[in-house]
């Protein structure tokens, strides 16, 4: 074969050259945390969402999300939500739906209309309140005979999952990190008790973070059960270490008070697959889909 001449051979090099470097400004701009899609909790853009939720969902896409995590249907039926979501060229990986312990077809077949493979529970003080004839308080710690009983109505769901094709998981907010003495935590046993195959868990590592405990500290504990996280944050606290829940004041990702670079390097190691910006009220500093913006940017300038 010929040799190049000099000329060629630089015309070539700097082809090359500018072929990496577009390459390489590409992954700058598509670059996130975890090298997964970027999802968004639906409950953050809620008031936008009611009013309008194909608009809503396709100003999402636009921003660049790329999933979604449903926690209503905006009054439709799942199908027709279904359709908006693939209209808006987005996916549903997982969802939170109401379990009745009676019937738990409804929440699978809703699952399944959505095209989700998790169903996640928000909370189970209904269903726990209900299978021990005790009406339990969702704003007290949770005790160590509730969690206890969650342990076993969360096997039941997850079992019925298994047998739907589906994963059942549990999120947390600020009660089940109660600590019930000598550095035992409630939630813990939830953890330690439920049947790793059957329940899985979505942790929400701002709430985590504001009932004081380490997110970090879970993904190493329990790699392979936490296959979702929600990503939050909270003004920081102005008196007190300890408010409760209801003293919670969200903030824009990247403006509050967790730092995220260690929570998500240890998520990728323990296996997350899918994980959701959420942001709490009130919206204060800008509107609901401003503040979507501002937690993709935030997202997408970790890497």
């Amino acid at each position: 074969m010929p040799q190049p001449s000099r000329r060629q051979f630089l015309i070539r090099a700097a082809s090359a050259g500018t072929a990496l470097g577009m390459f390489g400004l590409s992954r700058r701009l598509s670059a996130n945390p975890s090298g997964k899609p970027v999802g968004i909790q639906l409950w953050m853009v809620n008031d936008t969402f009611r009013r309008d939720p194909a608009g809503t969902l396709h100003q999402l896409a636009k921003i660049g999300f790329k999933e979604v995590e449903v926690v209503n249907f905006a009054g439709m039926q799942p199908n027709q939500f279904r359709r908006l979501i693939d209209d808006a060229g987005l996916r549903c990986p997982s969802a939170h739906l109401h379990v009745d312990m009676d019937n738990f077809g409804k929440a699978f077949d809703e699952a399944h209309a959505l095209g989700a493979t998790y169903v996640v529970a928000g909370s189970l003080v209904e269903q726990v309140s209900k299978a021990i004839a005790t009406q339990l308080d969702g704003n007290a710690s949770m005790s160590r005979e509730e969690a206890k009983r969650t342990v076993d109505v969360a096997n039941r769901i997850g079992e019925g999952a298994r047998r739907a094709g589906l994963q059942f998981a549990l999120h947390n907010h600020v009660r089940e990190f109660g600590d019930l003495g000598n550095g035992e935590v409630s939630y813990d046993i939830v953890w330690r008790e439920t049947d790793p195959a059957l329940v899985h868990f979505e942790l929400d590592c701002g709430w985590m973070v504001f009932a004081g405990r380490n997110p970090v500290d879970y993904f190493k504990k329990y790699p392979g059960r936490i296959p979702l996280i929600h990503i939050k944050d909270f003004q920081p606290r102005k008196n007190r270490s300890n408010a409760p829940m209801s003293e919670a004041i969200g903030a824009e990702l990247g403006r509050g008070m967790v730092d995220y670079r260690p929570i998500f390097a240890a998520a990728k190691a323990a296996g997350t697959k899918h994980y959701f910006a959420e942001q709490e009220g009130p919206f204060s500093r800008m509107s609901q889909l401003e503040a979507a913006q501002v937690a993709y940017d935030y997202l997408h300038s970790m890497n």
